[in-house]
């Protein structure tokens, strides 16, 4: 899956545009937890979305 492509089903299913890369990797790891994403697709789009920054929901410690 391409980026492109994943903003592109966020915006489908959310019906608004993703705020952030964060945004992005949430929904794409809920995806991955319900089983409809791959691992070797995840672990392509989670590594990239990390670099460019993105902070998974589940590591925010407070």
């Amino acid at each position: 899956m391409l980026i492109s492509e994943l903003v592109h089903t966020y915006q489908d299913e959310c019906n608004y545009t993703p705020a952030s890369v964060n945004d992005l990797l949430d929904y794409y790891q809920k995806k991955y937890i319900h089983g409809e994403i791959d691992i070797i697709y995840y672990r392509e789009i989670y590594m990239f979305l990390r670099k460019q920054g993105a902070v998974s929901s589940h590591e925010y410690v407070s």
